[in-house]
């Protein structure tokens, strides 16, 4: 099967699964995820969007000091926002991930340093082999420190790549943790995970900014 093939099919197995998977579950996000306690005293929180947050969750999910990591919707205007809705890119949201981090442990600098290897800061309304607005990719700032530190970075990514930088910096607001099924979906479905992966061509492009990135 041509590669190309091979990507509409595995996309469109993507899309088909999550929609059954939704259509067996209650339209908006569980009340258990909506009802996720706040962080403790002494940890902070960091929102990155980056295409589809299946994708997202890995690279943060076993760093030392990383505590917690959601998947969800933010930067929309529709409230508690259901896997349905947020895909017909009509609500504002995108799909993001919130990281619960000890900043004894880990530095806000360095959750930036791999959200940025983690996305395409180059291609708007799009993140690899998904468009529309829900995935675009996006920082979320928590307070002043935040913003500061992902202009400066969003600056010295574009001096590395040699070409305007898309990705938004907007204050955070409300932030709804998706369906249960999309948490940690990587591990729950391996399998799919990594051919969606594969297919999507998204490690492919990733090597292609690096490649760019080492080329000063």
């Amino acid at each position: 099967m041509h590669t190309r093939s091979l990507l509409v099919v595995v996309v469109a197995v993507a899309a088909l699964t999550g929609a059954l998977l939704s259509a067996n579950l209650p339209r908006k996000t569980t009340e258990a995820a909506a009802a996720m306690p706040a962080p403790a005293t002494g940890t902070a929180k960091a929102t990155f969007a980056g295409g589809c947050f299946w994708c997202m969750v890995p690279p943060f999910d076993k760093l030392d000091g990383v505590l917690k990591v959601t998947s969800g919707y933010t930067g929309g205007t529709v409230p508690n926002p259901d896997y349905e809705q947020v895909s017909t890119g009509e609500t504002g949201h995108a799909e993001a991930v919130e990281i619960v981090f000890d900043p004894a442990r880990i530095s806000y600098q360095q959750l930036l340093d791999i959200f940025w290897e983690n996305i395409d800061p180059l291609t708007d309304e799009a993140q690899f082999c998904d468009a529309g607005s829900q995935y675009r990719t996006a920082i979320f700032y928590h307070d002043e420190t935040q913003r500061r530190l992902a202009e400066a970075t969003k600056k010295a990514e574009a001096a590395r790549l040699k070409a305007p930088i898309v990705t938004e910096i907007v204050a955070a607001g409300p932030f709804y943790p998706a369906e249960d099924y999309h948490q940690d979906f990587y591990r729950k479905q391996s399998e799919h995970y990594r051919l969606y992966r594969e297919a999507c061509g998204r490690d492919r492009r990733l090597q292609e900014l690096r490649i760019i990135k080492g080329s000063e």
